[in-house]
């Protein structure tokens, strides 16, 4: 790919086989929420053909530089903070052309998730840090982007934060992320993602709980805030 992960995995040897200018995208079905890319596409590039049909890749892999590629990116297997309600990249791997070291070229899966036919190759590429074939193309499934987003803080501590999640896990919530940050003492973020009635229930809720919250909807902007109780 751009070599954006080069710290990642093993130390590189020997030349390096390009994949860069072996880029564009194959099909991309809006409807059937699935994309077919060539390895060296970048990264960026197809988020923003999948954001012209109002859609993302929810597994939110880490780019770690601008020109990252799609082979690099699934090859791996790096999930963002979606991953603990969207699930890992490699559940979203549909299908894959790849060549062997004989340079045989080989497909696998297909565009649809309930491809039984042959080996599942295609499931052992992320991750597998180019280490099994060079990959080719990839079948990708996309969702759309939610309705609704927000992002909800507040000052607590470590134990107390871990304590909340427990609790808010069990619950119906549309909880798409979280992150705690600091020593001792720290603020607790919670990424809300869904209908925009969830996430206004959400909101309310979790402001009546002492939470100062930050909330953004599609083409509508607001800010909220409350007074945190720690008791």
């Amino acid at each position: 790919g751009s070599g954006s992960k080069d710290w990642l995995g093993g130390e590189l040897k020997d030349a390096p086989l390009s994949t860069k200018d072996y880029q564009g995208v194959v099909s991309y079905q809006p409807d059937e929420l699935v994309i077919t890319v060539k390895s060296g596409t970048p990264v960026k590039e197809v988020e923003l053909i999948l954001a012209e049909k109002n859609q993302q890749f929810s597994f939110e892999s880490p780019h770690f530089g601008p020109n990252a590629t799609i082979g690099g990116m699934v090859c791996a297997g790096l999930a963002g903070p979606g991953r603990v309600s969207a699930g890992n990249l490699r559940d979203f791997v549909l299908g894959a052309k790849i060549m062997d070291g004989q340079a045989q070229i080989m497909n696998f899966g297909g565009t649809v998730m309930k491809n039984v036919a042959g080996y599942d190759v295609s499931r052992l590429m992320p991750g597998s840090l180019g280490t099994l074939a060079l990959l080719l193309d990839v079948s990708i499934k996309v969702l759309p982007k939610p309705a609704a987003g927000a992002t909800v803080s507040t000052q607590i501590t470590q134990a107390e934060a871990i304590q909340l999640m427990n609790l808010l896990a069990s619950q119906p919530w549309p909880l798409s992320a979280s992150c705690w940050q600091g020593d001792g003492s720290g603020t607790l973020h919670l990424r809300l993602y869904g209908a925009k009635a969830a996430v206004e229930s959400a909101i309310q809720t979790f402001g009546q709980l002492g939470l100062c919250i930050w909330f953004s909807f599609v083409n509508v902007l607001k800010k909220m805030f409350c007074n945190f109780n720690s008791n």
